[in-house]
Protein backbone atom coordinates (compact mmCIF):
# COMPACT_ATOMS: atom_id res chain seq x y z
CA UNK A 1 0.00 0.00 0.00
CA UNK A 2 1.34 3.47 -0.89
CA UNK A 3 2.19 5.83 1.98
CA UNK A 4 -0.37 8.38 0.73
CA UNK A 5 -3.14 5.75 0.89
CA UNK A 6 -2.15 4.69 4.41
CA UNK A 7 -2.13 8.33 5.52
CA UNK A 8 -5.66 8.74 4.18
CA UNK A 9 -6.83 5.66 6.07
CA UNK A 10 -5.28 6.73 9.34
CA UNK A 11 -6.46 10.32 9.05
CA UNK A 12 -10.03 8.97 9.12
CA UNK A 13 -9.37 7.74 12.65
CA UNK A 14 -10.11 11.06 14.33
CA UNK A 15 -10.52 10.90 18.10
CA UNK A 16 -14.08 11.35 19.29
CA UNK A 17 -14.97 11.15 22.99
CA UNK A 18 -11.76 9.24 23.72
CA UNK A 19 -12.23 6.77 20.86
CA UNK A 20 -11.29 6.91 17.21
CA UNK A 21 -13.88 6.87 14.44
CA UNK A 22 -13.95 3.71 12.31
CA UNK A 23 -11.72 3.79 9.26
CA UNK A 24 -13.48 4.76 6.04
CA UNK A 25 -15.52 1.93 4.49
CA UNK A 26 -16.78 1.95 0.90
CA UNK A 27 -18.94 -0.35 -1.20
CA UNK A 28 -21.26 -2.74 0.66
CA UNK A 29 -20.58 -1.84 4.31
CA UNK A 30 -23.89 -3.17 5.65
CA UNK A 31 -24.73 -6.90 5.83
CA UNK A 32 -22.02 -6.87 8.48
CA UNK A 33 -23.45 -8.43 11.66
CA UNK A 34 -20.83 -10.48 13.57
CA UNK A 35 -18.15 -10.02 10.91
CA UNK A 36 -15.08 -12.15 10.26
CA UNK A 37 -12.19 -10.53 8.42
CA UNK A 38 -9.27 -12.25 6.68
CA UNK A 39 -6.79 -11.53 3.86
CA UNK A 40 -6.08 -14.16 1.21
CA UNK A 41 -2.43 -15.11 1.37
CA UNK A 42 -2.03 -15.74 -2.37
CA UNK A 43 -2.95 -12.27 -3.64
CA UNK A 44 -3.69 -10.01 -0.66
CA UNK A 45 -7.43 -9.79 -1.37
CA UNK A 46 -9.62 -9.16 1.69
CA UNK A 47 -12.70 -11.20 2.58
CA UNK A 48 -15.48 -10.48 5.03
CA UNK A 49 -18.05 -13.00 6.28
CA UNK A 50 -21.12 -12.25 8.40
CA UNK A 51 -24.27 -13.59 10.04
CA UNK A 52 -27.29 -14.53 7.91
CA UNK A 53 -27.90 -15.47 4.32
CA UNK A 54 -26.11 -18.79 4.89
CA UNK A 55 -23.02 -16.73 5.76
CA UNK A 56 -22.77 -13.65 3.58
CA UNK A 57 -19.43 -13.25 1.76
CA UNK A 58 -17.86 -9.98 0.60
CA UNK A 59 -14.47 -9.17 -0.90
CA UNK A 60 -12.35 -6.07 -1.43
CA UNK A 61 -8.93 -5.15 -2.77
CA UNK A 62 -8.16 -3.05 0.32
CA UNK A 63 -9.20 -3.37 3.93
CA UNK A 64 -11.54 -0.37 3.66
CA UNK A 65 -13.17 -1.40 0.38
CA UNK A 66 -14.85 -1.09 -1.93
CA UNK A 67 -16.59 -4.21 -0.59
CA UNK A 68 -18.54 -6.38 -3.06
CA UNK A 69 -21.15 -9.02 -2.14
CA UNK A 70 -20.21 -12.49 -3.44
CA UNK A 71 -23.17 -14.56 -2.24
CA UNK A 72 -23.62 -17.29 0.38
CA UNK A 73 -20.58 -19.20 1.67
CA UNK A 74 -22.70 -22.29 2.43
CA UNK A 75 -25.52 -21.99 -0.13
CA UNK A 76 -27.17 -25.31 0.77
CA UNK A 77 -27.15 -24.61 4.49
CA UNK A 78 -25.49 -26.63 7.22
CA UNK A 79 -25.58 -30.42 7.55
CA UNK A 80 -26.49 -29.91 11.22
CA UNK A 81 -30.12 -30.89 11.73
CA UNK A 82 -31.32 -28.00 13.88
CA UNK A 83 -33.60 -25.03 13.41
CA UNK A 84 -31.49 -22.28 11.88
CA UNK A 85 -29.39 -24.49 9.62
CA UNK A 86 -30.44 -22.40 6.61
CA UNK A 87 -29.45 -19.09 8.24
CA UNK A 88 -26.14 -19.51 10.15
CA UNK A 89 -24.59 -17.06 12.57
CA UNK A 90 -21.33 -15.51 13.75
CA UNK A 91 -18.69 -16.96 11.43
CA UNK A 92 -15.02 -17.06 12.35
CA UNK A 93 -12.51 -17.70 9.54
CA UNK A 94 -8.89 -18.69 10.18
CA UNK A 95 -6.04 -20.08 8.10
CA UNK A 96 -4.35 -23.20 9.51
CA UNK A 97 -1.68 -24.65 7.24
CA UNK A 98 -2.90 -24.22 3.67
CA UNK A 99 -6.62 -24.54 4.53
CA UNK A 100 -9.12 -21.90 5.64
CA UNK A 101 -11.55 -23.01 8.36
CA UNK A 102 -14.91 -21.34 8.88
CA UNK A 103 -16.63 -21.99 12.20
CA UNK A 104 -20.29 -21.00 12.45
CA UNK A 105 -23.36 -21.28 14.69
CA UNK A 106 -26.66 -23.02 14.06
CA UNK A 107 -29.37 -21.67 16.35
CA UNK A 108 -32.47 -19.51 16.54
CA UNK A 109 -32.97 -16.32 18.54
CA UNK A 110 -33.54 -16.96 22.26
CA UNK A 111 -33.05 -20.73 21.93
CA UNK A 112 -30.45 -22.85 23.68
CA UNK A 113 -30.82 -25.59 21.05
CA UNK A 114 -27.61 -24.75 19.23
CA UNK A 115 -24.55 -26.32 17.65
CA UNK A 116 -21.26 -25.22 16.12
CA UNK A 117 -20.29 -26.34 12.65
CA UNK A 118 -17.24 -26.03 10.40
CA UNK A 119 -16.56 -25.64 6.69
CA UNK A 120 -13.24 -25.55 4.81
CA UNK A 121 -11.85 -23.82 1.73
CA UNK A 122 -8.57 -23.35 -0.10
CA UNK A 123 -9.51 -20.04 -1.75
CA UNK A 124 -12.03 -18.35 0.63
CA UNK A 125 -14.75 -18.44 -2.04
CA UNK A 126 -15.75 -22.10 -2.42
CA UNK A 127 -16.57 -23.87 0.84
CA UNK A 128 -17.14 -27.50 1.84
CA UNK A 129 -19.42 -27.95 4.84
CA UNK A 130 -18.37 -30.65 7.33
CA UNK A 131 -21.25 -30.16 9.74
CA UNK A 132 -20.95 -30.59 13.50
CA UNK A 133 -17.73 -30.08 15.48
CA UNK A 134 -19.09 -31.76 18.60
CA UNK A 135 -19.86 -28.52 20.45
CA UNK A 136 -23.62 -28.29 21.08
CA UNK A 137 -26.13 -27.21 23.70
CA UNK A 138 -29.73 -27.80 24.68
CA UNK A 139 -32.11 -26.63 27.39
CA UNK A 140 -30.33 -26.96 30.73
CA UNK A 141 -26.78 -26.67 29.33
CA UNK A 142 -24.31 -24.35 31.04
CA UNK A 143 -23.95 -22.32 27.85
CA UNK A 144 -25.45 -21.55 24.49
CA UNK A 145 -23.22 -23.13 21.82
CA UNK A 146 -22.82 -20.17 19.50
CA UNK A 147 -20.14 -17.58 18.57
CA UNK A 148 -17.20 -19.94 17.93
CA UNK A 149 -13.62 -18.81 17.35
CA UNK A 150 -10.63 -21.16 17.09
CA UNK A 151 -7.15 -20.13 18.16
CA UNK A 152 -3.75 -21.87 18.10
CA UNK A 153 -1.90 -21.04 21.32
CA UNK A 154 1.44 -22.49 20.19
CA UNK A 155 0.77 -26.03 21.36
CA UNK A 156 -2.93 -26.76 20.87
CA UNK A 157 -6.07 -25.67 19.05
CA UNK A 158 -8.56 -23.94 21.36
CA UNK A 159 -12.17 -23.03 20.58
CA UNK A 160 -13.92 -20.27 22.51
CA UNK A 161 -17.72 -20.17 22.39
CA UNK A 162 -20.80 -19.37 24.42
CA UNK A 163 -23.44 -16.77 25.07
CA UNK A 164 -25.63 -15.86 28.07
CA UNK A 165 -26.47 -18.61 30.62
CA UNK A 166 -22.97 -19.11 32.13
CA UNK A 167 -21.42 -17.18 29.25
CA UNK A 168 -18.06 -18.01 27.64
CA UNK A 169 -16.25 -21.36 27.57
CA UNK A 170 -13.23 -22.94 25.93
CA UNK A 171 -12.54 -26.48 24.70
CA UNK A 172 -9.53 -28.12 23.07
CA UNK A 173 -9.86 -29.11 19.42
CA UNK A 174 -8.16 -31.70 17.27
CA UNK A 175 -5.52 -30.57 14.81
CA UNK A 176 -6.76 -29.97 12.13
CA UNK A 177 -9.68 -28.42 14.05
CA UNK A 178 -12.67 -30.19 12.54
CA UNK A 179 -13.84 -31.77 15.81
CA UNK A 180 -13.39 -31.53 19.57
CA UNK A 181 -10.33 -33.33 20.90
CA UNK A 182 -11.00 -36.78 22.34
CA UNK A 183 -11.85 -36.58 26.03
CA UNK A 184 -11.80 -32.77 26.07
CA UNK A 185 -14.19 -30.97 28.40
CA UNK A 186 -15.32 -27.37 28.33
CA UNK A 187 -14.00 -24.80 30.82
CA UNK A 188 -15.63 -21.52 31.83
CA UNK A 189 -13.33 -18.54 31.15
CA UNK A 190 -15.68 -15.53 31.42
CA UNK A 191 -18.97 -14.94 33.24
CA UNK A 192 -21.12 -11.91 34.04
CA UNK A 193 -23.10 -13.13 37.04
CA UNK A 194 -25.39 -10.10 37.28
CA UNK A 195 -28.32 -9.11 35.11
CA UNK A 196 -29.07 -11.25 32.06
CA UNK A 197 -25.50 -12.59 31.77
CA UNK A 198 -25.24 -10.74 28.46
CA UNK A 199 -21.74 -11.72 27.40
CA UNK A 200 -20.77 -13.42 24.13
CA UNK A 201 -18.72 -13.27 20.94
CA UNK A 202 -15.37 -14.25 22.48
CA UNK A 203 -12.20 -13.92 20.40
CA UNK A 204 -8.60 -14.52 21.55
CA UNK A 205 -5.65 -12.60 20.07
CA UNK A 206 -1.99 -12.85 21.08
CA UNK A 207 0.25 -9.85 21.67
CA UNK A 208 3.57 -10.10 23.47
CA UNK A 209 3.35 -12.46 26.42
CA UNK A 210 -0.43 -12.28 26.73
CA UNK A 211 -3.49 -13.87 25.22
CA UNK A 212 -6.22 -11.20 25.05
CA UNK A 213 -9.83 -12.34 25.36
CA UNK A 214 -12.12 -9.86 23.59
CA UNK A 215 -15.89 -10.20 24.03
CA UNK A 216 -19.17 -8.31 23.60
CA UNK A 217 -21.41 -7.28 26.51
CA UNK A 218 -24.99 -6.00 26.47
CA UNK A 219 -27.95 -6.05 24.08
CA UNK A 220 -26.83 -6.82 20.55
CA UNK A 221 -29.87 -6.38 18.40
CA UNK A 222 -33.31 -4.95 17.73
CA UNK A 223 -32.42 -1.36 18.57
CA UNK A 224 -35.05 -0.04 16.18
CA UNK A 225 -37.86 -1.74 18.14
CA UNK A 226 -36.45 -2.08 21.68
CA UNK A 227 -33.58 0.26 22.45
CA UNK A 228 -31.97 -0.52 25.82
CA UNK A 229 -31.33 1.99 28.59
CA UNK A 230 -28.20 4.06 28.02
CA UNK A 231 -25.14 1.85 28.46
CA UNK A 232 -27.14 -1.36 28.01
CA UNK A 233 -26.28 -1.65 24.32
CA UNK A 234 -23.37 -3.71 22.95
CA UNK A 235 -19.82 -2.74 23.86
CA UNK A 236 -16.47 -4.49 23.55
CA UNK A 237 -14.45 -5.53 26.58
CA UNK A 238 -11.22 -7.47 27.16
CA UNK A 239 -9.37 -9.57 29.73
CA UNK A 240 -5.89 -11.07 29.38
CA UNK A 241 -3.90 -14.07 30.59
CA UNK A 242 -0.58 -15.83 29.99
CA UNK A 243 -2.70 -18.95 29.30
CA UNK A 244 -5.22 -19.23 26.46
CA UNK A 245 -7.53 -21.41 28.55
CA UNK A 246 -7.65 -19.91 32.07
CA UNK A 247 -6.70 -17.08 34.36
CA UNK A 248 -8.10 -14.13 32.41
CA UNK A 249 -8.28 -10.85 34.35
CA UNK A 250 -9.12 -7.26 33.47
CA UNK A 251 -6.94 -4.17 33.90
CA UNK A 252 -7.99 -3.81 37.55
CA UNK A 253 -7.15 -7.45 38.29
CA UNK A 254 -10.76 -8.67 38.48
CA UNK A 255 -11.16 -12.20 37.15
CA UNK A 256 -13.11 -12.51 33.92
CA UNK A 257 -15.04 -15.36 35.57
CA UNK A 258 -16.11 -12.90 38.29
CA UNK A 259 -17.54 -10.26 35.99
CA UNK A 260 -14.26 -8.64 34.98
CA UNK A 261 -13.84 -6.79 31.72
CA UNK A 262 -12.01 -3.63 30.64
CA UNK A 263 -13.91 -1.65 28.02
CA UNK A 264 -12.11 -1.35 24.67
CA UNK A 265 -14.83 0.30 22.60
CA UNK A 266 -18.34 1.54 23.33
CA UNK A 267 -20.91 3.94 21.91
CA UNK A 268 -19.53 7.36 21.00
CA UNK A 269 -20.51 10.10 18.59
CA UNK A 270 -22.48 8.49 15.73
CA UNK A 271 -21.19 5.01 16.63
CA UNK A 272 -23.72 3.00 18.66
CA UNK A 273 -23.52 -0.53 20.05
CA UNK A 274 -20.20 -1.78 18.64
CA UNK A 275 -19.64 -5.54 19.03
CA UNK A 276 -19.36 -8.93 17.36
CA UNK A 277 -15.63 -8.24 17.18
CA UNK A 278 -12.42 -9.93 16.16
CA UNK A 279 -8.77 -8.96 15.73
CA UNK A 280 -6.74 -9.19 12.52
CA UNK A 281 -3.03 -8.51 12.15
CA UNK A 282 -2.88 -6.54 8.93
CA UNK A 283 0.48 -6.43 7.11
CA UNK A 284 0.21 -2.65 6.65
CA UNK A 285 -1.88 -1.33 9.55
CA UNK A 286 -0.76 -3.82 12.20
CA UNK A 287 -3.40 -5.11 14.65
CA UNK A 288 -6.93 -3.95 13.87
CA UNK A 289 -10.19 -4.44 15.73
CA UNK A 290 -13.11 -5.22 13.41
CA UNK A 291 -16.74 -5.22 14.47
CA UNK A 292 -20.28 -4.19 13.55
CA UNK A 293 -22.01 -1.04 14.78
CA UNK A 294 -25.01 1.20 14.21
CA UNK A 295 -24.35 4.55 12.56
CA UNK A 296 -27.01 6.69 14.22
CA UNK A 297 -27.16 8.99 11.17
CA UNK A 298 -28.25 6.01 9.03
CA UNK A 299 -30.56 3.87 11.20
CA UNK A 300 -30.82 1.40 14.08
CA UNK A 301 -32.19 -1.70 12.29
CA UNK A 302 -30.11 -4.87 12.33
CA UNK A 303 -29.90 -4.81 8.54
CA UNK A 304 -28.39 -1.32 8.67
CA UNK A 305 -25.44 -2.26 10.86
CA UNK A 306 -22.11 -1.11 9.47
CA UNK A 307 -18.70 -2.77 9.21
CA UNK A 308 -16.16 -1.04 11.46
CA UNK A 309 -12.37 -1.23 11.69
CA UNK A 310 -10.00 0.54 14.08
CA UNK A 311 -6.28 0.16 14.61
CA UNK A 312 -5.24 -1.06 18.09
CA UNK A 313 -2.32 0.10 20.21
CA UNK A 314 -1.01 -2.56 22.64
CA UNK A 315 1.96 -0.49 23.85
CA UNK A 316 0.57 -0.03 27.38
CA UNK A 317 -0.10 -3.74 27.76
CA UNK A 318 -3.82 -3.20 27.20
CA UNK A 319 -5.49 -2.62 23.81
CA UNK A 320 -6.38 1.00 23.06
CA UNK A 321 -8.53 1.90 20.05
Amino acid sequence: MRVSTLTTLLSAATAVHGYANPLTCSGVCTNAHDPALIRRSSDGKYYRFSTGGKIAMHSATTINGPWTYLGAAIPNGSKIDLTGNDDLWAPDVTLFGDTYYMFYSVSSFGSQSSAIGVATSTDLETWTDHGATGVASSSGSKYNAIDPAVYYDGSKMVMTFGSFWQDIFTVNMNNPPLTVASGASSTNIAYKSSGTHAQEGAYIAKNGDYHYLFFSVGQCCGYDSSKPASGGEYKIQVCRSTSATSGFVDKSGTACTAGGGTTVLESHGNVYGPGGQGVYYDPTLGPVLYYHYVDTTIGYADGQKQFGINTIDFSTGWPVV
